[in-house]
């Protein structure tokens, strides 16, 4: 084709015809550029679409990564609304001696003794900068702040963890129940609650306690309504900042979700 090209202009000035010269060179350089742009409109068609396919796997793994943290954060979130009830159900004992139950009593310091941590998912795409394959500037901007906001429930999580080592435990152990506490928390099946698999069972008995103690020494004890006000205000105050949380990862599943269809589309 340069070939051809080169000798129609080699003819046209052989036979002193530049006027037909100049307008078949112009008509070259057109040629060409129109060449170059069809060429540069290729290759940001194919950028774009491999932009898009990369930003569509991004989604596809934030989608699942926040699925998996919402249903965490859901399942944290019921285990703490049984340790609400438990402590207020204690707390009941506390006030009215006569309707004490002993089954009662150990089926709900099994949970009072439960402390739930959140732990979710956490994506590397801001220190990365994989962040910048998101076009939607609010889901970036949600993302951005998404590790912070982690902070608010996790360090409510480790407040009464350290509160329940450090000063409900003693209280326990001062009472000999923790073996009955246990044996019932075992029967009733409290571990299903952090167990991997859903309806996962396991069965273990540590063998009948010695201890002459009785719970209505442990209920009777003025710490003992101090601990169960704090474990149950613990546990709502953590709640609170959960659902503040659940708002956060449901808004950003929704964005994720709306920009997929687009990419769909």
């Amino acid at each position: 084709m340069i070939k051809f090209s080169r000798k129609i202009r080699q003819y046209l000035l052989m036979e002193n015809k530049t006027g037909k010269y100049f307008k078949y060179a112009i008509g070259e350089i057109i040629l060409v550029v129109i060449g170059i742009l069809i060429a540069l409109q290729i290759n940001n068609w194919n950028e774009h679409k491999k932009e898009r396919a990369q930003e569509k796997e991004l989604l596809e793994q934030l989608q699942s990564e926040f699925q998996s943290n919402l249903e965490q954060l859901d399942q944290k979130i019921e285990i703490r609304k049984k340790m609400v009830a438990s402590c207020l159900k204690l707390l009941y004992y506390v006030d009215n001696p006569e309707k004490r139950q002993a089954d009662s009593i150990l089926s709900n310091l099994g949970y009072t003794f439960l402390a739930p941590t959140f732990d979710p998912i956490v994506n590397d795409i801001n220190s990365s900068g994989r962040i910048q394959l998101l076009k939607n500037p609010e889901l970036k901007e949600k993302l951005s702040r998404w590790t912070s906001e982690i902070i608010q429930v996790t360090e409510e999580e480790q407040v009464w963890l350290t509160y329940r080592n450090n000063h409900y435990t003693p209280i326990i152990l001062k009472h000999h129940v923790f073996r009955k506490m246990v044996n019932k928390y075992w029967e009733n099946n409290i571990i299903e609650n952090f167990h991997l698999d859903d309806g996962t069972k396991t069965q273990f008995f540590l063998g009948k306690s010695k201890s002459a103690t009785s719970l209505d020494d442990l209920i009777d004890d003025p710490q003992f309504e101090t601990h169960m006000a704090q474990c149950a205000s613990f546990a709502k105050l953590t709640n609170s900042q959960s659902f503040s949380l659940r708002n956060r990862i449901t808004g950003l599943l929704d964005l994720i979700n709306n920009e997929l269809d687009k990419l769909d589309d």
